[in-house]
């Protein structure tokens, strides 16, 4: 897995000035690459397994239309041998094929993604009427949430990069 996830999709070297200024705050990016670890395989993936969850963050980079953090994720899908089936959440016009627990997860992580001021108790409802158990959508709400903070971590770096030159 690449280490310094934030570092790369934000394309700043190590003779780049924003290079020097990320260095007096290296713990913050350390502590990002370990949520990233965390988020995306950790020990105990619950009922949320490291494929499925490269799959979702590959359909949030691309709902984000950030290419470049989809390919990352495209990769951490490959090296766990993403199936075609799983390889279609990351879509996101797929939206679960009728599956009701899947489609339940892949509604939650595009309203979380493209209007997460929308979400409501009633959607972690429908996730529980769906069949996902309460640790799975606390797993699912901390993913999102990490992969919106790293999103914007990263355009917020890519800007400072672009008027740094």
């Amino acid at each position: 897995m690449n280490h310094d996830v934030v570092r790369t999709q934000a394309g700043i070297g190590a003779d780049s000035p924003l290079n020097a200024v990320l260095n007096t705050r290296a713990d913050v990016l350390t502590m990002t690459q370990a949520t990233h670890d965390a988020a995306l395989q950790p020990r105990d993936p619950g009922g949320i397994p490291h494929v499925v969850r490269a799959a979702l963050a590959t359909r949030v980079a691309r709902l984000h239309n950030d290419a470049s953090l989809a390919t990352h994720y495209e990769g951490l899908m490959r090296q766990a041998r993403a199936s075609a089936a799983i390889s279609r959440l990351a879509d996101p016009q797929f939206k679960g094929d009728g599956d009701a627990k899947l489609t339940a997860v892949l509604a939650y992580t595009d309203l979380a993604t493209q209007t997460p001021r929308d979400a409501t108790a009633d959607d972690i409802v429908q996730l529980q009427r769906a069949g996902v158990s309460d640790a799975d959508i606390v797993r699912l709400a901390e993913l999102n949430a990490f992969l919106a903070y790293q999103i914007r971590l990263i355009a917020g770096l890519r800007l400072m990069k672009e008027f740094a030159q």
